[in-house]
């Protein structure tokens, strides 16, 4: 039995309208000027006014930010910290996918830290306390409401910053599945796919333990039995509520016990070739789960039902891969094969790569990669 130190920060309010709260936890959290954070498709989908409208009905001033794009970088959180300075913010709202959510946490630390976001690439940097958060996750896929780390990639490099802090852990995380109706098909088996990789990783990681493998098996019970219904009814509000929950339980698992080499593979792969994060992570699992079987015993097995746990999850996965019509092969995304061996060189340098069961190094990497090209 591994050890763990598990110190929940963060009041989960689940369930369908639920949004609709807003304005008292915000009271409940001493805000009076808040600072939502979103980007352009959230606020065409009506949200953002939603938000803000819940807020100013409390009797709360409530601000927008919604320059956030896709895998936000140094420069996102530059231009939210100018906004929030300008209305003097003492609360934030990070209302959308991951990037909404890191992008909140990413302001957050500048604000009430100083100095740049880079400076907070790591663990525990924020010497200051922080504002509290309040977390609308719009999808079901990154599990940022869940965990204390912003995710902000380097302008010039495009390489992802991991800024943790148990000071950026939301406050509030309001899960509620009506948000979640309007994604459009390819955003829904996206990020499905992305916490479906969540729970998968998580449960062999070197620093698994008691507390995030009950989230782990609790978030692939509950995904791998309702993705393939929201790919089919994007309408079934029970499957989407499912799916976020899962997306919630996944995301606790990675704060409680990190993630693997697919995501290692998969960071660079967004980097250089614009592959979306969870189409990038879902055609790298299969072969980092058969490239871990040897080394993790029985943990596939025991979540899998069979006795080769590694090849039923591995073959599951790329099922789903296909059910949700995305790439199973690196070179159905036109990367030239001669770049993997620079993919393999920055996926060594990743930091989840430590995490991963199986040690790896750049030679393991480039061969998980030339067996999925």
């Amino acid at each position: 039995m591994q050890p763990f130190d598990y110190q929940p920060r963060t009041r989960v309010v689940f369930g369908p309208g639920t949004i609709d709260q807003l304005g008292k936890f915000a009271q409940s959290l001493n805000g009076r000027r808040v600072l939502v954070v979103s980007d352009p498709g959230i606020v065409a989908a009506g949200y953002a006014a939603r938000a803000i409208g819940l807020l100013e009905a409390a009797g709360l001033e409530a601000h927008l930010f919604d320059g956030v794009e896709e895998n936000p970088t140094a420069r996102h959180v530059e231009a939210g910290l100018k906004t929030a300075m300008q209305h003097d913010i003492d609360l934030f709202v990070g209302l959308g996918g991951g990037s909404s959510m890191d992008c909140a946490k990413g302001v957050n630390f500048v604000l009430t830290n100083g100095g740049k976001i880079s400076d907070y690439h790591g663990t525990g940097r924020a010497a200051k306390p922080m504002l509290p958060l309040i977390a609308i996750p719009t999808t079901a896929g990154t599990g940022s409401e869940a965990q204390s780390f912003a995710l902000i990639a380097d302008e010039q490099t495009h390489q992802k910053m991991a800024c943790g802090d148990r000071k950026a852990t939301a406050a509030v995380a309001i899960l509620d599945a009506d948000l979640t109706l309007t994604q459009p098909a390819q955003v829904t088996a996206d990020t499905g796919i992305d916490a479906i990789s969540h729970a998968l990783e998580t449960w062999v990681t070197n620093r698994r333990n008691p507390i995030s493998t009950l989230f782990s098996q609790a978030a692939w019970g509950l995904l791998s039995a309702n993705f393939n219904r929201v790919l089919e009814n994007p309408m079934d509000i029970e499957a989407r509520s499912a799916m976020q929950l899962g997306a919630f339980y996944a995301g606790s698992a990675i704060e409680n016990s990190m993630l693997g080499a697919a995501h290692s593979c998969a960071n660079p792969l967004t980097a250089h070739y614009n592959v979306v994060h969870g189409a990038a992570v879902g055609v790298m699992l299969p072969a980092v789960i058969r490239y871990n079987g040897p080394a993790v015993g029985t943990l596939y097995g025991d979540l899998a039902g069979t006795r080769d746990g590694a090849e039923t999850l591995a073959s599951r996965v790329e099922s789903l891969l296909k059910q949700a019509e995305l790439p199973t092969r690196l070179s159905e995304y036109k990367i030239p094969e001669d770049a993997l061996p620079e993919l393999a060189k920055e996926a060594a340098r990743q930091w989840t790569a430590r995490f991963n069961p199986r040690p790896v190094q750049e030679n393991d990497l480039l061969e998980i990669y030339r067996c999925v090209y």
